[in-house]
């Protein structure tokens, strides 16, 4: 299917506050309607690899259609086209697949795309309980790093103006508050993590100048419906974000936390990885939190690239409808983060995707994800 967008209307913002209403950001792990990704077509996300990107996209749509519709923006019916070729011969189930014209400046789509929170209206004799989902508008800006995201931006727009949704307009005093999906991840029960190098650098890829933890605190509190904010400190190495928290710490059940651990003494991912795990240790000692499993995965051996150094993590994976994709990379611990993660999620096929040519792109699976929460009854 094929929707096409009007991009010179703007979708009316909600200045409401989703907490107060009630909305909740879900886990990753509860029910999606969709899921939506960004079809590649920005060749400088991928040096000189384009095509080869297409075909990954090719493999991740096959595994996640099964279980859920997948939307992928694209920029005219023409790319869509293409897309739905270099779909069908990958294997993938076109029918699941619903193509959105919305022209884009890159296909990060987890940072850029709509952030969904959920309501539950009450019970009551005339009706039996009922959920509600809704958009929250984070203003993407590139990660305060580069110049052009002015279509990335607009995207949660025109996910509410499809699905018909309400779009909460993020903001604090008046200005727009800006924050990407790739660094927040929360548990469903209250608790979100983030981490200090992301958004309290106050020099490095600033995304909302002036503003400190009192008052980011605050505000992912009004937008997300969490109560509790747990600030790690650092992403790993070679990730131009500036420290998302989805390469580092992932939660797959309310209290159950996967966390990414370099133990080599000599690796620059040690120190920050085992800052993070001291910061969730504590965290699991605050009855505000309440008792963690933490649980630890390996990092890959060194990925390098043209000489850099690539933001390799397995804490990059994302979980779908019944199955959970795992980033590999042709590397021993390919199988030690595998088993781990197989064994927190049972009731999940866990499968593997050859991702050394995506994170070429300094990012993978949940990077380029972003889910749909099911609304309904």
């Amino acid at each position: 299917m094929l929707r096409a967008t009007f991009m010179a209307t703007r979708t009316t913002a909600d200045h409401s506050a989703p907490a107060e209403l009630g909305f909740v950001m879900p886990a990753e792990w509860e029910k999606h309607e969709a899921t939506w990704l960004g079809w590649p077509h920005n060749p400088t996300d991928w040096p000189d690899k384009l095509d080869t990107i297409r075909w990954v996209y090719g493999e991740i749509v096959r595994k996640i259609a099964p279980g859920e519709i997948v939307r992928i923006l694209v920029n005219n019916q023409t790319e869509a086209r293409r897309a739905r070729r270099c779909l069908t011969r990958a294997g993938a189930d076109v029918r699941r697949v619903e193509f959105i014209v919305h022209p884009t400046n890159r296909g990060w789509t987890r940072d850029s795309g709509p952030v969904f929170v959920k309501r539950r209206t009450p019970h009551s004799a005339l009706r039996t309980p009922h959920s509600e989902t809704a958009i929250v508008h984070f203003h993407f800006n590139a990660w305060a790093k580069y110049d052009d995201w002015q279509k990335d931006r607009r995207v949660p727009e025109t996910a509410a103006r499809v699905l018909g949704k309400r779009l909460f307009n993020a903001e604090f005093n008046d200005k727009d508050f800006v924050l990407e999906g790739g660094g927040i991840e929360v548990n469903g029960r209250g608790t979100v993590l983030t981490t200090e190098e992301c958004y309290l650098d106050p020099k490095v890829q600033v995304r909302n100048p002036g503003l400190g933890r009192t008052e980011i605190d605050a505000t992912l509190k009004r937008y997300l419906g969490v109560t509790n904010v747990c600030w790690l400190v650092a992403g790993p190495v070679g990730d131009d974000t500036h420290g998302h928290v989805d390469d580092v710490a992932r939660f797959v059940t309310p209290d159950t936390v996967v966390v990414a651990y370099e133990a080599d003494p000599a690796d620059d991912n040690h120190a920050r990885s085992a800052d993070n795990l001291r910061r969730l240790e504590a965290a699991s000692r605050d009855p505000r939190v309440g008792a963690l499993r933490i649980v630890t995965v390996p990092f890959p051996r060194v990925v390098v690239m043209d000489g850099q150094r690539l933001p390799a993590s397995y804490a990059n994976f994302y979980i779908g409808n019944g199955i959970l994709l795992v980033p590999t990379f042709n590397d021993p611990n390919d199988r030690v983060a595998l088993d781990t993660i197989a064994a927190l999620m049972p009731h999940h096929v866990v499968v593997g995707i050859h991702s050394v040519d995506l994170v070429w792109g300094l990012g993978t699976l949940h990077c380029l994800t972003q889910q749909e929460s099911l609304a309904g009854a």
